[in-house]
């Protein structure tokens, strides 16, 4: 495992993180908490040191679970959470709707306080804006309370998490331009690298780290699903994703053939490897939910980079074909 130093922070995180979501929610499929466990403690083991979860993952599991997992090594690992979701407001909502968000300073001091019991810890290392709007990060209260809490010791750093789906350019401009965090969470694959290469040259220029989800495109860029279009069950989060978006992208993924020509890389691993070309993207959190697949990603850490005819023609790939082709298939529903 290799690591890189978190934009201007003294953090080092792992190449390849863990995105605490797979474990602690059934929207990848369900796993068992024990499994869950044993998932987190074999990463550690495996040289992953950043495990990002949110206090909205199952209201709070998403949290102990990283505990139970994790507690002896509390000093070793980087916790990343998340906060800005209202996760105690007890009115029901369906499926996957978002929950109301609440940026107000008592509301973001007691979801902290709150993570930090869940967490059995006495400080976040990385306390991350979940989904802001462009509305919340122009709000100097909220930065305010940020910098309270790392005065107090309760948080090190803060960052943003775009989304829930990819874009919100404006809101990663603004957060990177304006306010004083290290990190910003983006959406970037082969396939979907925009938004994305244009927050490259503002985050170099600011020196923000970037950590990239999903770099899989709903487990299009793996190996499993190089023949055959994935059908998700009701209920998984990439069930959203447009079917015939992912039908067509499926077939298209042969054009990737000229790349695994130069370079000898699984599916998998490729997508991986990919964006960490980029000097920016500090970490990847990729969708482990298995043995097989935590090792495949995190032996991505160690293997060859795509050269830069490759990285180019990638570019172009993206420009030409999935911009214009996939992109308007994916109008009626988006998976992250």
């Amino acid at each position: 495992m290799q690591y890189k130093q978190l934009g201007k922070s003294d953090l080092k995180v792992s190449e390849v993180g863990f995105g605490v979501w797979t474990v602690a929610t059934n929207w990848w499929g369900k796993i068992e908490p024990e499994d869950g466990i044993k998932l987190l403690q074999d990463a550690f083991e495996l040289g992953v040191t950043l495990f990002d979860t949110a206090d909205t993952y199952s209201d709070g599991f998403g949290e102990e679970i990283l505990a139970k997992a994790l507690a002896a090594h509390r000093k070793e690992v980087i916790y990343s959470t998340k906060f800005g979701y209202d996760i105690y407001d007890p009115t029901p909502r369906e499926g996957h709707k978002e929950r109301p968000q609440k940026f107000e300073p008592d509301f973001i001091r007691y979801a902290c306080e709150q993570s930090l019991r869940r967490l059995k810890t006495d400080y976040i290392d990385l306390y991350q804006l979940h989904n802001p709007k462009v509305t919340a990060i122009q709000r100097d209260d909220v930065f305010a309370t940020l910098e309270d809490l790392k005065t107090e010791g309760k948080i090190r750093y803060y960052g943003a998490a775009l989304g829930p789906d990819i874009g919100w350019f404006e809101e990663g401009e603004t957060f990177m331009t304006e306010r004083e965090g290290i990190s910003v969470q983006i959406i970037y694959s082969i396939i979907e690298q925009q938004p994305a290469r244009d927050f490259f040259p503002i985050a170099k220029e600011h020196n923000i780290g970037l950590l990239s989800r999903v770099p899989h495109a709903s487990e299009i860029l793996t190996e499993k699903f190089r023949n055959t279009p994935p059908v998700f069950e009701e209920g998984d989060h990439r069930a959203h994703r447009n079917q015939v978006w992912l039908d067509e992208a499926v077939r298209k993924l042969d054009e990737l053939r000229f790349v695994q020509d130069h370079h000898p890389l699984d599916l998998d691993q490729l997508a991986i490897s990919f964006a960490l070309t980029e000097p920016q993207v500090c970490s990847i959190l990729p969708n482990i939910t298995t043995t097989e697949n935590l090792k495949v990603y995190t032996a991505a850490s160690e293997v060859e980079r795509p050269c830069n005819d490759c990285l180019m023609g990638l570019q172009t790939l993206f420009d030409e074909v999935f911009t214009k082709e996939l992109a308007p298939l994916d109008k009626a529903g988006k998976s992250r």
